[in-house]
């Protein structure tokens, strides 16, 4: 069921474990930057977490980790780890995949039920529902590191909990695209895997710069609207916010709700704004390109009567994680329908529709993608 409150792009959840999407879609976002930052690291100190000034972390050096270990985290909070953490639980599906991501996957001692990827997180103790994290069982398996997640998608009364149950928990929200290679290489320099986040964030910047670049070759920048939920209201990217930034990217002109508060849009205003592409990024959640063509009042729009309406796999394209780029090109490829990326799987089938990009061994675009 969908929820009016619930959609969150940036932390969505497939539907395969949890019964509705998360929380809170991110506010305040800026255009891809290639130059990013990473957490502090700053020697040994006797607290475990002491409020500190957001902003003031130092890049890493990869190979730079040493215990104990000092981390400002997105919240500006100083966390001490005393040694090298041993037994992990990740409180959101993008934290868990990083972790994965890192080859310490067999360190994560409990999860969320929302966690589907890759196929291992599923079978971890579900520490964390939508209706918060469950404090008796995270007490039990004794982690010696929380990673949380902002913006109130693991409340403040919980992360203020754990901490008062002596845990070091480390707080991420990415409020930009850099943002989220930031969190990546602040999870990696935690839990002493500095050397595979940077790879994995140098491998990302890459891979978003080129399917950005070749979106831009394409030649049109077509308004797009990026439907996030339908139910009770339509729901789209507020302005300047991590949605808003990725259709930028994959060469799009954003139609936001106007409102950097706001996430519902009211029809007069999609209308008005005459999308010639519209994004199903509720699809996964059974809303399909039919239906939302079917729609009383939809049918003056440009992407309507031109059969534009894509659906794409939200999971994919809105979690702040290591597969945030492919999630980058299959919404580039929802936009620009020609346009090819080699070295990506399909995308995932949904709504009976999807991509198939040419087969190859090296991640690039073809020639003529990328003819001026």
């Amino acid at each position: 069921m969908t929820r009016a409150r619930t959609y969150a792009p940036t932390y969505s959840a497939a539907p395969g474990k949890g019964s509705s999407r998360l929380r809170h879609l991110a506010p305040g976002f800026a255009v891809l930057a290639l130059l990013l930052g990473s957490a502090t690291a700053l020697g040994q100190s006797p607290a475990t977490s002491t409020p500190a000034s957001p902003g003031t972390g130092a890049t890493v050096e990869a190979g730079a980790v040493t215990y104990p270990l000092q981390l400002t985290d997105d919240q500006g909070t100083l966390v001490t780890l005393a040694a090298e953490p041993q037994r992990i639980i990740s409180l959101s599906p993008a934290n868990t995949e990083t972790i994965f991501a890192l080859g310490a996957g067999d360190r994560l001692v409990g999860g969320t039920n929302y966690d589907d990827y890759p196929p291992e997180a599923v079978a971890l103790p579900d520490v964390a529902t939508y209706t918060g994290v469950l404090m008796e069982q995270v007490a039990a398996l004794q982690p010696d590191l929380v990673l949380a997640a902002g913006n109130d998608f693991t409340s403040a009364d919980d992360i203020a909990r754990l901490r008062a149950l002596g845990l070091p928990v480390v707080v991420v929200y990415a409020k930009t695209v850099p943002d989220v290679l930031a969190d990546i290489q602040l999870i990696g320099t935690a839990v002493g895997e500095a050397d595979a986040a940077r790879a994995i964030t140098d491998g990302m910047s890459a891979d978003l710069a080129t399917i950005s670049q070749a979106a831009a070759r394409s030649g049109t920048k077509p308004r797009t609207f990026y439907e996030i939920g339908s139910t009770p209201e339509i729901y789209g990217p507020a302005p300047d916010s991590f949605l808003a930034d990725l259709v930028t990217l994959a060469g799009g002109d954003p139609i936001t709700t106007g409102d950097p508060n706001a996430f519902s849009i009211p029809l007069e205003r999609l209308v008005a704004a005459d999308p010639q592409v519209i994004v199903v990024g509720d699809a996964q959640y059974g809303v399909c390109p039919t239906e939302v063509m079917a729609r009383p009042g939809w049918g003056g729009m440009t992407a309507v009567m031109n059969g534009d309406v894509r659906p794409v796999n939200d999971t994919v394209v809105t979690r702040p994680g290591p597969r945030l780029a492919q999630g980058l090109a299959s919404l580039a490829r929802a936009i620009h329908p020609d346009l090819v990326l080699r070295g990506f799987p399909p995308d995932a089938l949904v709504c009976g529709a999807t991509a198939s990009p040419e087969p190859g061994t090296n991640f690039g675009v073809s020639p003529s993608s990328l003819a001026p």
